[in-house]
């Protein structure tokens, strides 16, 4: 069910969601938090559908406060999806115009869960310091995707120096399977120390970024950072060891990756490249601090060296 409210205001807003539960049953049972997400226009209706996609494993209010044009009158067009068309959700779609456009969190204030747990998500570029927006101050957790900066790397060196607990980064989330792999390869035999890494991945790839920081991080060895063409993702990973190498590769444009060492079998594992359903569902399974992120972002950046990938690709 989708009802639309133009001209509205948080009151009508909130009244309307009362008859409907009064029509239709308690809506708001089970729901474990407020997610408030903000977006444009443009990419509004993809980040509901991520949202919503997320809340059958985290049942939530959802807010969506769309940003419009800041020149006219302020105005807030209202919009409330329940039922088939919100999954476990239920969502609250808030554009807003003129004025109001900076003051998103007077809007989502009124509409909050009552003693739950608010969790922001910024799926456009999103500002510099998160946490001390009117909106992020509101959050538990704040979310952002350094993939939708004009410049991703600039984005994750931004992040560490604004770093505040609660902070995180779909471009982390995309780099969980990755992370699991190579800590299980590595609690296999042999049992040698890693003397050197390697990460190769797009240049415009912050997940790449990730990975060779948390890798120089957790194993307090200087990385190389190789960066291929714009748009080819995270590749492969080397871990350079006395008994030789170990490489988890990932070709462009495949679901699979091949873990190899000369002393093993060869490994082929599955390796699809995860939705920002997937992400976003993972990050909203713990609202506490991420430590691990955060050491990547403060050591393992600083450890990293970045150059272009050999042609050969090898």
């Amino acid at each position: 069910m989708i009802i639309d409210l133009p001209q509205t205001s948080t009151s009508d807003i909130s009244q309307r969601l009362v008859r409907l539960r009064n029509e239709h049953g308690a809506m708001a049972l089970g729901r474990v938090m407020t997610f408030v997400l903000v977006v444009d226009e443009d990419s509004a209706e993809d980040a509901i559908a991520s949202t919503i996609e997320a809340s059958f494993m985290h049942p939530c209010r959802v807010i969506a406060i769309v940003l419009g044009n800041r020149r006219g009158k302020a105005r807030l067009d209202g919009q409330i999806r329940v039922g088939g068309d919100a999954g476990a959700a239920e969502v609250i779609v808030a554009r807003l115009y003129g004025e109001l456009v900076d003051h998103g969190a007077s809007v989502v204030t009124p509409l909050l869960l009552a003693d739950s747990p608010i969790v922001g998500w910024w799926p456009i570029a999103a500002p510099l310091d998160t946490a001390l927006t009117p909106i992020g101050q509101l959050c538990q957790r704040r979310i952002t995707d350094s993939a939708a900066a004009k410049n991703p790397s600039a984005e994750i060196a931004h992040r560490a120096d604004n770093y505040h607990d609660g902070d995180t980064d779909l471009a982390w989330s995309r780099i969980t399977r990755w992370r699991g792999v190579l800590a299980a390869a590595l609690d296999q035999p042999p049992f040698d120390k890693i003397t050197g890494v390697t990460v190769r991945g797009g240049s415009d790839s912050p997940s790449t970024d990730l990975l060779a920081a948390w890798l120089a991080d957790r194993l307090k060895v200087p990385a190389i950072r190789e960066r291929t063409a714009p748009g080819t993702g995270l590749m492969r990973v080397c871990l350079e060891r006395p008994s030789g190498a170990m490489v988890l590769d990932r070709p462009i444009d495949t679901t699979r990756a091949t873990l190899t060492h000369p002393l093993q079998p060869d490994r082929r594992i599955a390796m699809a490249r995860r939705s920002d359903a997937e992400c976003l569902a993972d990050e909203l399974r713990h609202l506490d601090p991420d430590e691990i992120y955060e050491a990547a972002l403060k050591h393992g950046l600083p450890r990293i060296t970045a150059k272009r990938a050999p042609r050969s690709g090898n």
